[in-house]
């Protein structure tokens, strides 16, 4: 793990992509509380710094703490950069307390029966213990978004009478008992993450079509192509 405060190269990463306008606390839960020129604001920053920031540099945040691995993790869905699939998913699995939200996140909005394995994984190893209560709610709530998107029933097994669920939730004081309930801010956190990713699309798309060196065939070009 690389500590920003001993490591220049992380630090320039936080102050470019981290801390302005204290982004990584705006994140998850926070976002859906802007609204008006505020959420504008906010969301325009989000979108550029995820088409500002490199692969390379995500690798760099993604070996931080939770506040820059919160960061990227966001970044990474905005800009749906689906080879960070695989990280995202030890991630998740490894998280040490209650920051696996935006890795649920990021898997929800790629929207596959990869990302709905890894939202298992976790589940399967983290429901079993009722000592740990963590992301197990927002895990849970996360794979019946997936499922609602991919028209499967795979939370269905930690649903069951006498399950995994109703095991971890009769022995914590997890106040969720339906996790229904709670996937409804899930499916509001994926909808802005889906927004932060349009609006990205449709910058990469007009920065691409600007470039000098792009060229665009137009009906006269096509003319002198086939010799008319």
């Amino acid at each position: 793990m690389r500590y920003a405060n001993t490591d220049p190269e992380l630090m320039d990463l936080v102050r470019r992509f981290v801390t302005p306008g204290r982004r990584y606390l705006r994140l998850g839960g926070s976002s859906l509380r802007l609204s008006g020129p505020e959420r504008e604001l906010f969301v325009r920053e989000l979108v550029q710094a995820a088409g500002e920031i490199t692969p390379a540099e995500l690798g760099i945040l993604f070996e931080g703490g939770w506040r820059e691995c919160r960061t990227a993790s966001w970044l990474v869905a905005v800009a749906g950069r689906t080879e960070f699939r695989s990280r995202i998913g030890e991630l998740l699995l490894a998280s040490g307390g209650p920051y696996g939200g935006s890795y649920c996140i990021t898997l929800a909005t790629f929207g596959t029966s990869a990302d709905a394995d890894l939202v298992c994984r976790y589940l399967d190893r983290y429901l079993p213990q009722p000592d740990l209560v963590w992301d197990q709610t927002f895990a849970l709530s996360t794979l019946l978004h997936l499922d609602a998107v991919l028209g499967t029933e795979r939370a269905s097994r930690y649903l069951a009478a006498g399950g995994l669920w109703q095991q971890w939730t009769d022995a914590t004081s997890n106040m969720v008992r339906d996790p229904q309930e709670y996937r409804q801010v899930v499916d509001q956190l994926c909808s802005f993450a889906s927004e932060c990713a349009e609006l990205f699309a449709r910058m990469e798309t007009r920065r691409w079509s600007s470039r000098p060196d792009r060229w665009t065939p137009t009906a006269s070009d096509s003319s002198v192509e086939s010799g008319e």
